[in-house]
């Protein structure tokens, strides 16, 4: 990550993601939770692999993260271990609470790692 995103990512609490869609080809947005650890960044679809971002990550991994004026293209990485998106999953509920994420994130099947794109 650029060292502008990463002090923007110490600002937010959200990001914005932008995937290309898997049928239309056409770019999307929206805002997304994500969690740092270890200087690795992680996203989780709330609603599983039946999540529309999750399913366009799938198909085109590159990705565009903004976090206030800052921008970084990356690269998504599937989790699908159990026990590594359990340590995502426990990871959002420290940062964000155990109720929001109960919530808003209703399945705990799968997670996104992020990779910095030069």
């Amino acid at each position: 990550m650029t060292s502008t995103f990463a002090s923007a990512l110490l600002r937010s609490r959200e990001l914005q993601l932008s995937t290309v869609g898997r049928k239309t080809g056409h770019e999307s947005t929206r805002p997304v939770w994500f969690v740092e650890r270890a200087g690795t960044l992680y996203l989780w679809p709330g609603y599983g692999h039946e999540s529309q971002w999750y399913q366009n990550v799938l198909k085109t991994p590159t990705i565009r993260l903004s976090a206030g004026e800052a921008a970084q293209s990356a690269r998504a990485t599937p989790i699908t271990d159990p026990s590594e998106v359990a340590t995502v999953v426990e990871a959002f509920r420290d940062k964000y609470g155990s109720r929001d994420i109960a919530r808003l994130y209703p399945k705990h099947e799968v997670a996104v790692q992020v990779h910095a794109v030069a």
